[in-house]
């Protein structure tokens, strides 16, 4: 199953959301993978395969999607974004579409980035 199949079974304006943040993942992460995990309910993206290459991933569910991060906890976080009880999974909760337009964001990403080239070093 696809990406638009994941994001299917839930509302339009949450669906709509999920669909908004993958473009903006993808247009901070360019050539990034891109794979729907429809048991495990999440979108990953990488560049290459497994978690060691994994940089984030989209949580659905019925009220947000949720942009978590591999090995998050790891990871710069000065403005205080990430979120999660996890000890290694963390993630920025996505009510709306300014909840990822903001610099801190972006930066995340980029530092997820950095770290993916130090593990696969």
């Amino acid at each position: 199953m696809s990406v638009d199949d994941l994001l299917a079974k839930y509302s339009e304006p949450i669906a709509e959301l999920g669909h908004r943040l993958r473009s903006y993942i993808k247009s901070q992460l360019p050539d990034i993978q891109e794979v729907a995990d429809m048991p495990a309910n999440i979108i990953g993206y990488g560049y290459g395969p497994g978690y060691k290459h994994m940089i984030c991933t989209i949580i659905p569910s019925k009220s947000m999607m949720k942009l978590g991060f591999y090995k998050g906890s790891e990871l710069p976080d000065p403005m205080g974004l990430l979120t999660g009880k996890g000890k290694v999974h963390k993630y920025i909760e996505i009510k709306k579409k300014e909840d990822f337009d903001n610099p801190a964001v972006a930066e995340l990403l980029a530092q997820g980035l950095k770290a993916l080239r130090d593990r696969i070093k």
